[in-house]
């Protein structure tokens, strides 16, 4: 296996391994209780301590199978057919494409929202990604997933045509590397043309949140509370000390030993991508040139789209380079 393909392929290994431990400490409830107070309506207003004690069990993180047919799974329970989430291990659904981190929180019982539903849950899905991809809108990926979060619910949430029993669902992208810090809320809206009729139903099940976290760290304060806490644990130049004393001292969150030792590795992980010029090689072209490097995959036989894949570049660029139309 010649060099630029097996630095290729330890690329891919590294950057899911951080992908994984990033995703493992967004998914940490307390880190998670800041998100839904700086998104969430129904949750705006109360302190994390207090929103921590709304999710319920254990998010799900890389384990809920995005594709229909694959989200859910049924069981026998006391001889009755039960549809829940389905959560078997990645060997099952292999090659499917999974939710970042999915958990159901409970509606505060203050909420006037509350007091109009019969099942209090509402359902979260968190995403994270380095950066805006090129090879599609963003937003449209996010309207799918909504979309299969609210679908999906139907026979485990609710039954029939049940429709009122569906949950609201919120959808959360946080996008590193942006030009400005940011947050925007997509929603469902009426525009009346003719009449002003009210129809029965629920704008507020379809909801998706974008946040921009940029290059640069904010400073803490209550504009940027939610950006600088995620910035400085997706930071890549700040050690794991310093994202911990971050976290202890700035935001009170009690950091234990599971949570210390997911920072450590994920630092760890970072940095040996570094020292190795792995990333940056790719990235600049440091050692033979991107191009050479594509080109010499291309000849051990990999297609562009497993190209594309291993070294994050789009496949339309790596047929371009294949072809001797970019250099």
């Amino acid at each position: 296996m010649n060099t630029e393909f097996n630095n290729a392929v330890r690329i891919a290994d590294a950057k899911a391994q951080y992908d994984a431990g990033a995703k493992r400490i967004i998914g940490q409830k307390e880190i998670l209780a800041y998100i839904l107070v700086n998104t969430v309506d129904v949750f705006k207003g109360m302190s994390p301590n207090e929103a921590v004690h709304y999710i319920e069990g254990t998010p799900y993180i890389s384990a809920v199978p995005v594709e229909p047919g694959a989200t859910n799974t049924s069981f026998s329970k006391n001889g009755k057919r039960i549809v829940g989430i389905n959560s078997e291990s990645a060997e099952v659904n292999e090659g499917m494409v999974r939710f970042d981190i999915v958990f159901y929180v409970k509606i505060p019982s203050i909420s006037a929202v509350a007091s109009e539903q019969e099942h209090l849950q509402i359902i979260i899905n968190v995403e994270a990604q380095k950066d805006e991809p090129v090879k599609y809108g963003i937003l449209n990926r996010a309207i799918f997933y909504v979309s299969r979060l609210i679908s999906s619910q139907k026979e485990r949430d609710f039954i029939n045509s049940e429709y009122d029993d569906i949950k609201q669902v919120y959808s959360i992208w946080i996008c590193m590397n942006m030009e400005e810090n940011s947050i925007s809320h997509i929603h469902l809206t009426t525009e009346d043309i003719i009449g002003s009729y009210k129809w029965k139903g629920r704008l507020d099940l379809f909801n998706i949140i974008m946040i921009g976290l940029a290059k640069t760290l904010p400073e803490h304060n209550e504009m940027y509370e939610l950006h600088h806490l995620l910035g400085t644990l997706l930071s890549p130049e700040l050690t794991a000390d310093e994202k911990l004393n971050i976290m202890e001292h700035e935001y009170d969150i009690s950091v234990e030993e599971k949570l210390r030792r997911e920072v450590d590795i994920m630092c760890n992980l970072s940095e040996g991508i570094e020292e190795k010029g792995m990333a940056k090689g790719i990235a600049k072209g440091i050692a033979k040139g991107e191009a050479q490097i594509i080109i010499n995959m291309h000849n051990n036989g990999l297609t562009a789209a497993q190209i594309s894949k291993l070294t994050d570049k789009d496949e339309e660029y790596v047929k371009r380079v294949i072809a001797g139309e970019e250099k």
